[in-house]
């Protein structure tokens, strides 16, 4: 803990640490909440569509108690609830549905991408005598 000399900033110093500490908390259940709700997605849509109701109340939890901002909040449910109906499409097989066309997660986008050129270097390889 600074040294501090003021009493006001001590107890600022209590009061931001009371504070980093909630926020944390309540990120942390964010993050577990939008993690399993990707576990769900990729299960399938009908466990992608129970799984979203937790992850809208988690978000909005986050946001009333200021974790995380309430637009930024509104846009993730919308984003979640695109990737959703998405997941519904590819699942029922309807043309002109793709998964790289902005609902996957950017981490989830380069996975995917370097799962698919590793694959091609190994058909590539066996391909060559």
């Amino acid at each position: 803990m600074p040294v501090l000399k003021r009493r006001s900033a001590m107890k600022r110093v209590r009061q931001n640490k009371r504070r980093r500490l909630r926020n944390r908390k309540n990120r942390s259940a964010l993050h577990t909440a939008m993690r399993k709700f990707a576990e769900a997605v990729k299960a399938g849509p009908d466990r992608a569509k129970a799984a979203l109701p937790a992850a809208f109340k988690a978000l909005d939890l986050a946001a009333r108690k200021g974790a995380i901002p309430k637009k930024r909040a509104d846009r993730k449910k919308a984003r979640l609830a695109l990737m959703t109906a998405k997941a519904a499409k590819l699942a029922s097989g309807q043309a002109g549905a793709s998964a790289s066309d902005g609902t996957m997660a950017r981490a989830e986008t380069a996975a995917v991408g370097k799962i698919q050129a590793a694959e091609q270097a190994q058909s590539q390889t066996k391909a060559q005598p």
